[in-house]
C-alpha cells in the first residue's frame, strides 16, 4: 500500500464515499420519490406583488399632491423605484417602504427646488448681462 491510499482510510479500513467531510449514509435526509423537494428559501412572489401594489398606491398619493409641479413626476417615479429596491433588501419590505419613499420624496423635492432656484438665478444673470 502506498501512502496516498492509506491516508484516506478510516479506522475501519474503508474509504469514505464522497470525501472526508461526507455525512454518514444513515444521517442523510431521505424523501419519498413522489414528494416534491422542500423550498430552501421563503417564497417571496406574493410579497413582491404586494410591494408593487403598495408602491403604486403611495406613488399615486405623491403625484396627486404635486399635480401643480409636473417636473416632479419622473423624479418621484425614480424615487419610488429606489425605495422599493432598498426596501426589498430588508426582512420586512412592506413595513419599510412607506418611510423610505417618504424620505426619498423629500430629498427629491429639495433637489428639484434647488435646481429651480439655480435656473432662475442664472436666467436673471443672463438677462442682466
Amino acid at each position: 500500500m502506498n501512502q496516498s491510499t492509506t491516508k484516506f482510510r478510516s479506522r475501519t479500513g474503508k474509504r469514505p464515499e464522497a470525501g472526508a467531510d461526507a455525512a454518514p449514509a444513515n444521517t442523510r435526509a431521505r424523501r419519498r420519490p413522489d414528494t416534491p423537494p422542500q423550498a430552501v428559501a421563503p417564497f417571496r412572489a406574493t410579497q413582491e406583488t404586494e410591494l408593487e401594489k403598495l408602491k403604486q398606491r403611495l406613488l399615486a398619493e405623491l403625484l396627486a399632491e404635486t399635480s401643480a409641479r409636473p417636473d416632479l413626476n419622473l423624479a418621484y417615479r425614480r424615487a419610488a423605484n429606489e425605495a422599493v429596491s432598498l426596501a426589498w433588501l430588508t426582512p420586512f419590505p412592506l413595513l419599510v417602504l412607506p418611510a423610505l419613499l417618504g424620505e426619498r420624496a423629500a430629498e427629491t423635492r429639495e433637489r428639484a427646488d434647488r435646481q429651480r432656484d439655480v435656473l432662475l438665478r442664472t436666467a436673471k444673470c443672463k438677462a442682466a448681462a
